[in-house]
């Protein structure tokens, strides 16, 4: 791909997303991947997987170059303090938050095309005094984003959100017909826009067991999510509901929606993960620019093991390449 340029934030340091980039730094790509990390961290991780790395430090304003396999391009970020493999240290915490600073920044001035995000570990930032909820909500309070939609996807399915990281007990005064108009037309556009759908169908769950059973169940259904359903019908989008969650993933259906628009986040992300654990992806949809994730945690057991699996992290990318494209033709 000519012209684009996508960071990867290598995340936790004491986590497995330095040992991926470094994997996924053996292959070619079609494209520059700019890493930020501390080069030490790299180099000495390198030597614990046995891998070759060559470092080539990033220069913003040279053409994009594509990687030989064992070569990193690297957006210098210094520790703050020493870290080893499997060890959590809250003195780098903010570490992790500057590097995720400086990949939006990058985003947002047109320096890069796309980013793809690296495992954090939320505790740990916490813990450190740095109020952090999760990538989607930072990147949101970043680019300056009133509304994004957190969707995971994985080869055959498609799942957003309506609320991400909320206890069970907040999930039904936060749903709100505001709240479902905006991730619906943000879902519906993403479809279109950023993975080239021209006519997307979209699946939306119900609130309660068996979709409220016609308000015995409780009346979300009825009250708050029918309504914005029937109101965006009448815009013309294919967007259907309120299916019974534990109906809604059949196969008759996932053949049918192009994306399926979960209440919560324990009501279909399960499901996705069940599906495609491994090579599955989070997206954010809404901001200024594309933004691609894996799917699983820091793994600090397998940090310096060589056993970690680039599968999401490679799909991650392979994503936004896809959604780069697609934006491409659209444009």
């Amino acid at each position: 791909m000519i012209d684009s340029r996508i960071v990867i934030t290598s995340g936790e340091p004491a986590g497995i997303g330095p040992d991926l980039v470094i994997q996924l730094a053996q292959q070619n790509w079609p494209i520059q991947l700019v890493v930020i990390a501390d080069p030490d961290l790299l180099k000495a991780r390198a030597r614990l997987l046995g891998l070759p790395l060559e470092i080539r430090p990033y220069e913003a304003n040279q053409p994009e170059q594509i990687s030989r396999p064992g070569q990193l391009c690297v957006l210098p970020l210094s520790l703050n303090a020493p870290t080893h493999a499997g060890e959590l240290n809250p003195e780098n915490a903010d570490y992790v938050i500057r590097m995720l600073k400086r990949a939006t920044q990058g985003c947002l001035d047109g320096e890069f095309t796309a980013m793809v995000t690296g495992p954090v570990h939320k505790g740990v930032i916490n813990q450190a005094g740095l109020k952090f909820s999760g990538h989607t909500e930072l990147l949101a309070e970043l680019s300056h984003t009133e509304q994004v939609v957190m969707m995971l996807a994985t080869p055959g399915l498609r799942v957003a959100l309506a609320t991400t990281h909320l206890a069970l007990a907040d999930v039904p005064k936060a749903i709100t017909q505001p709240l479902l108009e905006k991730v619906m037309r943000i879902t519906y556009q993403a479809l279109q826009h950023q993975f080239g759908i021209q006519s997307p169908r979209l699946f939306v769950a119900g609130l309660n067991p068996h979709a409220g059973e016609d308000g015995h169940m409780g009346r979300e259904e009825i009250d708050v999510i029918q309504p914005v359903i029937d109101q965006l019908q009448q815009h013309k989008m294919d967007i259907t509901g309120c299916y019974p969650a534990d109906t809604m993933f059949t196969p008759h259906k996932m053949a049918q929606a192009d994306a399926f628009l979960a209440m919560y986040h324990d009501q279909g992300l399960p499901v996705l993960k069940h599906v495609g654990f491994g090579k599955a992806v989070n997206i954010t949809l809404g901001l200024p620019f594309i933004r691609t994730s894996v799917d699983h945690g820091t793994a600090l057991d397998l940090a310096g093991t060589g056993q970690a699996d680039t599968g999401s992290f490679h799909y991650a990318i392979q994503v936004a390449l896809e959604m780069l494209e697609a934006r491409r033709i659209n444009e």
